[in-house]
């Protein structure tokens, strides 16, 4: 349940602060009677997100045997390019995002055709729905479907919240802060999407196993227990790992630090030639 209730919780409030930066922008320009725009705009989006959720759920019924294995595999490691292209987005663009929002408002409220700003809306929030709605699918394939309903039906009411307290409360929330602490736990959380990746394709013979049982700590940590649940779903936990998972998971994060180090460090400014 944790996992859908972070993963909704984080695109949930992303699309909270969307919809009200845009009627931030709307009010500044003093343009209320477009908000119902961006409503429209917005519920749209949700609807195609829930019907995409429904697709994939239909999708993945239709598959058995070595073909579901597949298409199991597949949906969590393209979970996992998503999860980690959303976190390298954050980090680069979220500091411009009103920015670049409120210039894109203000130039479809001058537009005499009103779609630009409801294709405005749309646009931003179906990202994070579709998004969510794979993030989803692939969070229920690797553990129970109640738990991922509720988990995901909590974590959006969070995000209103949230998101509400946010435009409406003296006190503004640490964005900053909550989006760092996500992202550490998303990393790990895409981390283990790939090993459980792996582990279909090594179902599907796809992969090797390597050495099928590298170590078992099952008498530490139960895999089965609650916590080893938690721990599987949250970080990727595996009590007896095959060698492939282990240096798929491993490789995911030297990846994935070699990709931040190339894309998030800041370029130091070149010393003019004096000479």
């Amino acid at each position: 349940m944790l996992p859908s209730f972070v993963l909704s919780l984080r695109e949930g409030l992303e699309a909270a602060l969307i919809i009200g930066i845009v009627l931030g922008a709307l009010h500044k320009i003093h343009r209320p009677d477009l908000r119902p725009l961006v409503w429209q705009g917005a519920g749209v989006a949700v609807l195609v997100s829930l019907l995409a959720g429904f697709g994939l759920t239909l999708l993945g019924a239709e598959f058995e045997g070595r073909g579901e294995y597949i298409f199991e595999g597949v949906t969590m490691v393209l979970a996992a390019l998503l999860l980690t292209w959303m976190i390298f987005w954050v980090s680069r663009q979220h500091r411009h995002l009103a920015q670049t929002l409120d210039t894109g408002v203000r130039r479809a409220a001058l537009q005499s055709s009103n779609s630009a700003l409801f294709l405005l809306a749309f646009f931003a929030v179906v990202r994070e729905g579709i998004e969510l709605a794979v993030f989803l699918f692939a969070a229920r394939l690797a553990t129970d479907g109640l738990q991922t309903v509720v988990g995901a039906t909590l974590g959006l009411i969070s995000a209103i919240v949230l998101g509400w307290l946010f435009f409406h409360s003296a006190t503004r929330l640490n964005l900053r802060h909550f989006f760092r602490v996500s992202n550490l736990l998303l990393m790990f959380f895409a981390a283990g999407l790939v090993a459980h990746g792996a582990h279909e394709f090594i179902e599907a013979g796809l992969l090797p196993a390597g050495i099928a049982n590298l170590w078992d700590l099952n008498f530490i940590l139960d895999e089965n227990s609650f916590l080893g649940q938690l721990a599987a779903v949250l970080f990727g936990y595996n009590a007896n790992p095959t060698l492939t998972e282990v240096v798929v998971y491993l490789g995911y994060f030297i990846v994935l630090g070699i990709a931040a180090r190339l894309t998030l460090t800041p370029k130091s400014p070149q010393r003019a030639d004096t000479t």
